[in-house]
């Protein structure tokens, strides 16, 4: 009953041995021919990965910045009394449009108007007194001391009138500029003392953009460059670059950008949202699709590319500005062929092999 074992045994290692030490002549034996060296050679050499790239020649590209800002009126001023008295002018309502000049608020006269009488009144007197020492010390009847007491009594005479004459014209507060009052006037019957509201005024037309650029885009912008904006309420309007900060903000570092656009109809309100494009300098860029940039093994954003020879690199690349068909690309040579599909599974320094597609999507 033990020989069964053993035959089992025995097959076994008889067919290791075969398989083993002698495969040739086994596969001879079951009509196989050994693989040609040049065969294994070339199925040990691993396959290439095949890709697909498109090639690219830059091109001048008109780079844009985009800001989020708001409205700003361009000049706003309060009014303010410089004396004392009581309001005897109507109020005029807030949102009504002045010119320059126009009376806003007028104060009670009271005695200023006596003070100025009264002051010319002595003005006249201290020319007279000047005239008649003057003709006597020609004819040697008053001393140069008399002529320079009623020369200084004539300039002090001057002065009061002055200062009257100014007080009086402080009485009325007139607008300063063109422009729309934002509150009304001071009231009729009301006290003003110095350095009361008399209204707020703002002007509308022209209207500011202010947006606030990073150290990275402020570079790009100049004064006079054309922008464009859209208001939260989807009217787009069209303007210039009037100001461009020196400094940047302490809290943000960013740059205050003001962008000067109409406002005839007086629509645009002040502190509305607004998204801004501002053009800026030209410089030659890519058009590559969006879904080719990828990161290498230092974290940079590009794009990974390959040379005739299949040879795969990676260069760096700055995002210009998106559009509908791709990413506009700087920072690249003025010729690359960028691998589109299948970049993410190649590596710097790998051998591909690279099916060319042209910018209308047809291979070469």
């Amino acid at each position: 009953m033990r020989i069964f074992p053993l035959i089992t045994a025995f097959t076994v290692a008889l067919s290791m041995y075969m398989v083993i030490m002698e495969r040739d002549t086994l596969l001879g034996f079951a009509g196989v021919m050994a693989a040609e060296p040049e065969a294994e050679e070339e199925a040990a050499e691993p396959s290439r990965v095949r890709v697909v790239g498109l090639r690219s020649v830059a091109e001048p590209v008109a780079s844009s910045v985009v800001l989020r800002g708001r409205t700003e009126v361009l000049r706003q001023v309060e009014i303010r009394s410089e004396t004392s008295g009581l309001i005897v002018s109507e109020p005029i309502r807030r949102g009504a449009t002045v010119e320059a000049g126009d009376p806003l608020c007028e104060i009670s006269s009271g005695v200023r108007k006596a003070a100025l009488d009264e002051a010319q009144a002595q003005l006249e007197e201290a020319e007279i007194n000047l005239r008649a020492a003057e003709e006597l010390s020609q004819g040697g009847f008053a001393s140069e001391t008399r002529v320079a007491n009623a020369r200084a009594a004539r300039l002090s005479a001057q002065a009061a009138v002055d200062r009257a004459v100014e007080e009086v014209a402080r009485l009325v507060m007139h607008a300063p500029f063109d422009g729309i009052l934002e509150t009304d006037t001071a009231e009729l019957g009301s006290l003003m003392q110095p350095g009361g509201l008399c209204a707020t005024l703002i002007q509308m037309d022209p209207i500011k953009l202010v947006g606030f650029a990073t150290e990275a885009q402020v570079d790009t912008i100049e004064v006079g460059a054309a922008a464009g904006a859209r208001l939260a309420s989807g009217r787009d309007v069209l303007g210039s670059v009037s100001f461009v900060a020196r400094s940047a903000d302490p809290q943000t570092r960013t740059f205050r950008v003001e962008v000067t656009i109409p406002n005839e109809d007086g629509r645009i309100r002040d502190g509305q949202s607004a998204d801004i494009l501002i053009t800026g300098q030209s410089e030659e860029g890519h058009l590559i699709p969006g879904s080719a940039l990828t990161l290498n093994d230092a974290g940079d954003l590009g794009l990974r590319i390959a040379d005739e020879d299949g040879l795969v690199s990676f260069a760096p690349a700055r995002i210009i500005r998106d559009s509908e068909n791709g990413m506009w690309l700087a920072g690249l040579p003025d010729e690359v062929g960028a691998i589109i599909v299948g970049q993410e599974y190649v590596r710097e320094g790998a051998h591909v092999n690279v099916t060319w597609r042209d910018a209308e999507g047809s291979a070469e």
